[in-house]
């Protein structure tokens, strides 16, 4: 069985592009269309799978080389404001940022790292070079330990009992109770955890990126967050796999390959 697990985040942060701007509220929707793309979510994701496979020492300074070369390659990927001129500048410094772009892009960390305290460690490098505030590296950590969790073949319980303890989430709500009053938030604190709650809810891989996408807001952000912990639990359809290749560039599709195959 070939290994789609990074996949999964790459498959949530497509399906979702073309929903970001404009919301659904309703799970009934189109997983492909016309306009649908890969963002930065994607692109992210890739440059720190390729650091963990290039840098043994892990050195934030490798990190930020990857992510600046990467980053700029696709630089109308939907970066935030802020990120655009770190991505620019000649030595990036961290903003002090608490948004979501710390979970979105730090799912590899999950499956590469063998023990719990390495994923939480490397999260933090993750999120740290830019998005520096607590909440940034909270919102990291728990993405990631999802993810490790999740492929150790932890329950869904287990794996929320654990989020809730460590990082003080609320995961006791349903979707169809967030979902009315639910906005355009790219805060971690505002957005991780209601990706976890889609992964908690959902049965198979599609209904998780249905339900996170259906909340509206950064949808393109929540499916990553939700669908990387998910790929690790269900299969990913052949059709989503299929598709999404054919939409990621050849560069960034070979840095999934391998990062897939090393995982195998």
């Amino acid at each position: 069985m070939i290994n789609t697990r990074m996949l999964g985040a790459l498959a949530g942060d497509i399906i979702g592009s073309v929903y970001e701007f404009r919301n659904t509220k309703s799970t009934d929707f189109d997983l492909f269309t016309k306009y649908t793309t890969f963002t930065d979510d994607s692109v992210m994701t890739l440059a720190v799978a390729r650091w963990l496979m290039e840098d043994e020492a892990h050195t934030p300074q490798e990190l930020v080389r990857c992510m600046q070369e990467i980053g700029n390659r696709y630089p109308d990927a939907g970066y935030g404001g802020s990120f655009t001129l770190w991505l620019a500048a000649e030595e990036p410094k961290p903003y002090d940022s608490w948004g979501n772009g710390a979970g979105m892009r730090v799912s590899p960390v999950g499956l590469y790292a063998k023990t719990i305290d390495e994923a939480l460690a490397l999260a933090v490098i993750t999120a740290s070079v830019s998005h520096n505030h607590p909440e940034g590296i909270k919102g990291a950590q728990a993405i990631a330990a999802s993810v490790f969790l999740c492929k150790e073949g932890r329950s869904k319980e287990e794996i929320k009992t654990y989020v809730e303890r460590m990082f003080g989430y609320n995961l006791n709500r349903k979707i169809a109770e967030i979902r009315p009053d639910y906005y355009f938030d790219v805060s971690c604190q505002g957005s991780v955890p209601e990706a976890i709650i889609a992964f908690l809810e959902g049965n198979s891989f599609e209904e998780v990126i249905r339900l996170a996408i259906s909340l509206g807001g950064d949808s393109d952000t929540i499916g990553c967050m939700a669908g990387a912990i998910a790929a690790c639990m269900y299969p990913i359809p052949d059709e989503i796999v299929e598709k999404c290749d054919t939409i990621l560039p050849i560069d960034l599709k070979e840095i999934k390959d391998q990062f897939l195959a090393n995982k195998d």
